[in-house]
């Protein structure tokens, strides 16, 4: 109903026209005394011609309608598909319409040049700065002094920092290295314990965890990425006290914590892009990437991340491990 008043509205102007002869034909007669039959009978036979043109070319707008709303969910690279024009408006705005299209596919090209040229850029930074890290950990292994177990702490976080860089542009990267198989749980949670294992001591924070006999589908190294990042940022948020490994049914890892906990109000939100909350905020250093990064790659894997926390208490990650096996490579 409301296309048919819009093609009343589109074609008033014929319609008002119509009337306006048959009005004058009807006064002319009149003043001429002629009878209104004569005009009358002729009047009938047009309306019943223009009724029916004009319900032909209703019903090819309501075609042409159709096929537009179709078009509408295309992507913008099938435009070519648009109906033809049939009036000479018609073409021009197909021309214009061709000509949005080609600054827009334009625009495209120059704006993923420009993104492709800032991942290589930064890719093969973060691959050349894992040279001098690397070299910077051997001159520090020489030294047993607190000064350089300060060092070799801040060292590691500029590692992780640089590994976060690389995940973060393999992460959309259409040759992502997937490989999804049957890893063994404790393996991966010890090589992640064993990358802190020296942050635990200095800080005194204890650890509780018992040997997860466990197997999950998973790709390893993404994995152990997350729950490096978890690990980071418990450590980063307990300043006294424990942090817990375990495993609830069915094969879901819960990382918990007693640091300072996550406000209600900042806790649905944890998981957003460079969303950092008041205990980001008052650290000042935290970036809002780590958990997002974690959704992201728990999400490629099949898998679900959740946070629970009570503020000043501690907090707990939970991710679910368990998948449909058919995933297995």
């Amino acid at each position: 109903m409301k296309l048919l008043f819009s093609y009343i509205r589109h074609h008033k102007v014929s319609l008002l026209a119509f009337l306006s002869f048959c009005i004058i034909f009807s006064v002319s007669f009149a003043m001429y005394h002629l009878p209104l039959s004569a005009v009358a009978y002729p009047a009938v036979i047009c309306v019943l011609l223009g009724g029916l043109l004009f319900a032909v070319g209703y019903r090819r707008a309501c075609a042409k309608h159709k096929d537009l709303q179709y078009i509408q969910k295309l992507s913008p690279c099938l435009i070519e598909t648009l109906p033809a024009a049939n009036s000479i408006e018609g073409e021009d705005y197909r021309q214009l319409i061709d000509l949005l299209c080609r600054e827009r596919r334009q625009f495209e090209t120059d704006m993923n040049c420009r993104y492709q040229d800032m991942i290589d850029y930064y890719t093969a930074w973060a691959h050349q700065i894992k040279t001098p890290i690397a070299s910077m950990k051997l001159t520090l292994q020489n030294e047993d002094s607190e000064i350089a177990r300060r060092l070799s702490a801040d060292l590691f976080r500029i590692e992780q920092y640089a590994e976060m860089v690389m995940m973060f542009l393999r992460l959309d990267s259409e040759t992502t290295d997937y490989v999804i198989c049957r890893c063994d749980l404790d393996t991966i949670i010890r090589q992640a314990l064993r990358k802190f294992s020296s942050e635990f001591i200095s800080r005194k924070i204890s650890l509780e965890y018992e040997p997860i006999k466990e197997t999950v589908i998973t790709d390893e190294k993404w994995l152990s990425f997350v729950i490096e990042q978890v690990l980071s940022n418990a450590l980063k948020y307990t300043k006294k006290g424990k942090i817990a490994i375990t495993v609830e049914e069915p094969k879901t890892l819960c990382i918990a914590d007693t640091g300072m906990g996550i406000a209600p109000e900042d806790l649905p939100r944890i998981f957003e892009k460079g969303y950092t909350g008041y205990n980001g905020r008052r650290d000042k250093k935290a970036s809002g990437i780590g958990l997002y990064l974690c959704k992201r790659i728990c999400k490629n894997l099949g898998h679900d991340i959740k946070a629970r926390s009570n503020l000043g208490k501690g907090t707990v990650i939970k991710i679910d491990l368990s998948q449909d096996e058919m995933r297995a490579e």
